[in-house]
């Protein structure tokens, strides 16, 4: 089988994902991509060596030597690339959240769905393994029928990572409701089986928004903006966005369309990273301690007592090379998207599902914004819904 050609637009953050994607002689490689930074060209230059690389975003999308494209843009430019892309015929690949609003969200399923092109969105959650793990205990039944799921997400480094950037801006992001939580609303849904309908929020920009020491307009970030044992406390750090008009904690509580209830909890200035969910059911709970190598999840469904640190069952999150981006996601996703863009068929993830949470999170930041006023979830196309459900054939 010869490698599936892809054409890769962007090559910020997530180039990891390209570099995961070029795999010559493996199935798929990296023939061309698309970045206007000349330092992201320059990088993307020495990494691809055989790539042709441009600045120009359609040189690489109107390549016939390209048979596949993967967008790992900045969120707010999806919505239009995406659709592009899509009417060109070639499969995409887009990077979470799908878009930063609603409706762009629906364009580029529609676009999707009016071309007949395989769209592929990168919600890599799904294929990592500590949550296929609490997937599957939910599937073989052992806290019975899910009726609430609470996540706690601390995210360490979030100083680092979204308020040194477009990230800090509400018109590149809408939010981190969005942004950030956009992967966990996704897999609070999959354990849930169950889209958002109602949501409600607060939130506020507590630490971050007071300190000074920000960039000037137009100044690039610098070299030591990410470091993984330094700026601690959070007022060290040095050198932030120049506009900050998001959130850095936010908590939303959610009704499912199928009479779950759901809460989430986001805060960007802990002194620790890791996710924390809790499922329970009708007939038991699951808790994870840890999300990657060495951590577990426990189950507690034989009895009632008072608090047992042991559950009754407990199940090790399985390992991963230590190269792995995402817990060891990030390799499955491509090798999922590879065989998509190929042949087509189901896969793990899903369009409406990357729609469904982008448009809880935009409703959950809509409420936080209007003082925690509840906000409905619309619907998606019925004719949408039932296209992607037939694994996006007419």
């Amino acid at each position: 089988m010869t490698d599936l050609r892809l054409g890769v637009l962007g090559y910020g953050l997530r180039g990891s994902l390209a570099r995961t994607a070029h795999r010559p002689g493996a199935g798929s490689r990296v023939t061309a991509l698309a970045d206007p930074d000349p330092v992201a060209r320059t990088a993307a230059a020495r990494d691809f060596p055989e790539a042709r690389i441009s600045a120009d975003h359609r040189k690489v999308s109107e390549d016939p030597d390209v048979d596949a494209l993967v967008l790992l843009t900045p969120d707010h430019t999806h919505a239009e690339l995406a659709c592009e892309a899509l009417r060109g015929g070639k499969p995409v690949f887009v990077e979470k959240p799908l878009a930063i609003d609603i409706e762009s969200c629906d364009a580029i399923l529609r676009a999707a769905y009016e071309s007949g092109t395989r769209l592929y969105v990168g919600h890599n959650m799904r294929h990592m393994p500590v949550v296929r793990l609490m997937r599957d205990i939910v599937a073989r039944g052992e806290i019975g029928a899910v009726k609430t799921v609470w996540v706690r997400h601390f995210v360490g480094y979030g100083g680092d990572w979204y308020f040194k950037d477009w990230h800090a801006e509400r018109r590149y992001t809408t939010g981190l409701l969005l942004q950030k939580a956009a992967h966990d609303i996704d897999v609070l849904h999959w354990l849930a089986d169950g889209y958002t309908r109602q949501v409600q929020a607060l939130g506020d920009l507590m630490v971050y928004g007071d300190n000074p020491h920000r960039r000037a307009p137009g100044e690039p970030k610098a070299d030591d903006w990410y470091t993984e044992d330094g700026h601690w406390p959070p007022a060290s750090q040095r050198a932030l966005n120049p506009v900050i008009d998001i959130e850095d904690v936010s908590l939303v509580n959610m009704r499912l369309d199928n009479g779950v209830l759901a809460a989430y909890q986001q805060c960007h200035f802990t002194p620790d990273y890791w996710r924390n969910y809790t499922v329970i059911g009708d007939a038991g709970r699951l808790e994870n301690f840890g999300d990657g190598p060495g951590g577990v999840v426990r189950v507690w469904n034989t009895r009632r007592s008072v608090h047992r640190a042991t559950g009754d069952a407990e199940y090790a999150v399985p390992d991963v090379p230590d190269d792995d981006e995402h817990g060891g996601a990030d390799p499955l996703l491509i090798t999922e998207f590879v065989r998509f863009a190929r042949d087509g068929g189901a896969t793990d993830t899903s369009p409406v599902a990357a729609r469904m949470a982008v448009a809880a999170g935009v409703r959950a930041t809509q409420s936080l914004r209007d003082g925690g006023t509840p906000r409905e979830v619309p619907e998606l196309d019925q004719e949408l819904v039932a296209y992607f459900a037939r694994g996006q054939v007419r």
